[in-house]
């Protein structure tokens, strides 16, 4: 056989493939792949240490809150971070990463949350940085007039915070699926032209010896 002819065959197999066959093989193959991925990549934990501006005698919650979102802002910048990684015992670029602060509009409260392949290090990381940022607002007590205080330490977490194979699976299969309809959408218009298009016409015995005649 020929490599036209096993091209030919190989077509002609996949034209007999219901519609349906692309959106199983991109939902198994999706399914399959994110279930890997879940399963290879290496679990990362969450860990989260709060803490709290309070205003002084001459200051008042208003002013509090505003110095509590510039205090989220200052959090991840290098002054702080280089004062937070000894006692976190990573490098500050690795708490550069690593660190994310979030502030509320309404709380004026400071979340830092550090992320880690090691559980006991997310929760370093997370308290080494609040702690640093608590010794950064001590400096400036007098001129704003604002005290950075502990809220709540982080804690070592128990469970990761990292998709589970499961979930990964189901969002791998979710995707396949999505990209077998796809693919059923952009199929070639040539295969598509060919299955509407119309057989020959073949002229009857009448008119062909009507030609026979005429030559």
């Amino acid at each position: 056989m020929t490599e036209h002819s096993r091209r030919a065959t190989a077509t002609h197999r996949a034209r007999r493939l219901p519609p349906w066959s692309l959106l199983a093989a991109g939902a198994v193959t999706g399914g399959v792949l994110g279930g890997a991925y879940g399963a290879l990549q290496p679990p990362v934990y969450t860990a989260t240490a709060y803490v709290v501006a309070v205003p002084t005698e001459r200051s008042d919650p208003a002013s509090a809150l505003g110095f509590a979102q510039a205090y989220g802002r200052v959090a991840t910048q290098l002054a702080v971070l280089g004062d937070a990684q000894d006692a976190a015992g990573v490098p500050a670029g690795t708490l550069q990463r690593s660190v994310r602060t979030s502030t509320s509009p309404d709380a004026p409260m400071v979340a830092v949350t550090a992320t880690s392949e090691r559980a006991d290090l997310a929760a370093d990381m997370a308290n080494a940085v609040s702690a640093a940022l608590t010794r950064h607002a001590a400096t400036s007590e007098k001129s704003t007039n604002v005290e950075l205080q502990e809220f709540a330490p982080a804690v070592r977490p128990t469970d990761p915070s990292s998709a589970s194979p499961l979930i990964t699976a189901l969002v791998g299969t979710s995707a396949g699926g999505l990209l077998g309809g796809l693919a059923l959408l952009v199929r070639p218009r040539r295969e598509r032209e060919a299955a509407g298009r119309p057989a020959a016409n073949v002229p009857g015995p009448a008119l062909a010896a009507d030609v026979r005649g005429a030559l």
